[in-house]
């Protein structure tokens, strides 16, 4: 059973990191551009359909997530019940704060397919999803600190993997305070998000391919 429920977090977690990515670099991103208001409101209205395919992958990511939270709660409340609890209700906050932002692009994608052009007031509601996008990911970034603590004391990960998402969860962290503020250090730190990139994506795989049986400890 504790082999199976790896198998479903690693295809699971798979699915938010293809979905998330795509939903930001392979379609928010290329048609945003933060200093031209005008030009990005040309590119949203010339791509609505587009657009309105990053809103259902989001959406899609944000359900597999909370299968995650319940998922990982089931795997590892042996190890620390109250601390895996927590790391769950991080997780399901996460979910519910993007959420909520995500409903600053619906009224985005709404303005945009209106009659009168307002730019300024589209990069309003574009800012606002992305800033309530890092305010979720504080949560996560303590949900993440959490789950290398839980994994390391589990026995279902090689060693290495923990420390690394653990370095994963501070990134997130750091990254969220930092846009709130200093938004100037923020832009230098970008590149280390690649980490939570490699830390997840390594997760994901080793559950889905090499799960273990144990041990988990009480």
């Amino acid at each position: 059973m504790t082999q199976g429920i790896q198998r479903t977090i690693g295809a699971l977690y798979l699915g938010v990191i293809a979905l998330g990515l795509a939903a930001e670099f392979g379609i928010r991103m290329p048609l945003i551009s933060w200093n031209d208001p005008a030009g990005t409101w040309q590119a949203i209205a010339a791509n609505i359909g587009l657009f309105r395919m990053s809103l259902l992958a989001e959406s899609a990511m944000i359900l597999l997530d909370i299968g995650l939270a319940v998922l990982f709660f089931a795997l590892l409340r042996r190890v620390h019940p109250e601390l895996a609890l927590a790391a769950m209700v991080l997780r399901l906050m996460q979910a519910a704060v993007i959420s909520g932002s995500l409903l600053a692009s619906v009224a985005a994608l709404s303005l945009v397919a209106g009659e009168a052009a307002q730019p300024r007031a589209l990069m309003v509601l574009l800012t606002t999803h992305s800033i309530g996008y890092d305010v979720g990911l504080i949560f996560f970034g303590a949900n993440t600190l959490i789950t290398a603590w839980l994994l390391a004391r589990s026995g279902l990960v090689p060693r290495w993997l923990p420390p690394l998402l653990a370095l994963a969860g501070l990134v997130y962290l750091a990254g969220s305070l930092t846009r709130l503020a200093a938004p100037p250090l923020n832009a230098l730190m970008q590149p280390a998000y690649l980490v939570t990139i490699v830390a997840e994506l390594s997760l994901a795989l080793v559950f889905l391919l090499r799960p273990r049986a144990g041990p988990i400890s009480e």
